[in-house]
């Protein structure tokens, strides 16, 4: 019998692989990553846009981590990859999203500290302006791919996902990096008890 991993992770936007890009919830010896980026020079297992994922299976994965990547599409394109992530999991499979909380930036942004650095990411410090527009940094060197193109609260987040498919959804807030996570079920099941989602890192 193997003592190989048994579950399979779907970790969507990988890019480049470093230590603490995969969130600590799928590390342990059970969890097999498939990564999956549009940028060949990550160095993906799988070429391919998440918004058009047919290069994997429908129902074929027991996860998927998603780290700032929604908030990098156009609103239309949400939905749609909302939906392929939904579609290649499996009927009890899990979904783990991160995308930056616009409320909180927002809030921020209303008592004018547009420009007040909230934390510090491997990219340099961030602030409310960069969680609206992107990453500032990372946008004067030529990295478009870091523009925000939409952006999300709590309530919009769930909902987003409720359209697209999944049947259980649970939002939290993480103040320490203005982040909405999200886990969401394609299946109506109780969540498994699990330790507190943490930050990851901003722009991954």
């Amino acid at each position: 019998m193997s003592n190989g991993p048994s579950k399979y992770v779907l970790h969507v936007g990988c890019g480049v692989k470093k230590p603490g890009r995969l969130h600590s919830m799928f590390t342990s010896s059970e969890w097999n990553e498939v990564r999956l980026d549009i940028n060949p020079m990550a160095r993906p297992d799988l070429i391919a846009s998440i918004t058009d994922m047919r290069i994997v299976a429908t129902a074929s994965m027991d996860a998927l981590y998603s780290s700032h990547n929604l908030e990098h599409l156009l609103p239309h394109e949400v939905t749609k990859a909302l939906g392929e992530f939904q579609r290649v999991l499996k009927p009890k499979g899990m979904a783990l999203i991160a995308v930056p909380d616009l409320q909180a930036a927002a809030a921020l942004i209303a008592q004018d500290k547009p420009d007040q650095a909230i934390y510090t990411s491997p990219l340099g410090p961030v602030t409310p302006m960069d969680i609206l527009y992107g990453h500032s940094k990372a946008l004067e060197r030529g990295n478009l791919f870091m523009l925000h193109k939409t952006g999300f609260t709590a309530s919009s987040l769930g909902k987003a996902l409720r359209i697209s498919g999944f049947s259980k959804v649970e939002v939290t807030r993480d103040s320490g990096s203005v982040a909405l996570w999200a886990k969401a079920y394609v299946s109506d099941q109780t969540a498994p008890s699990s330790p507190k989602v943490s930050s990851g890192p901003f722009g991954n």
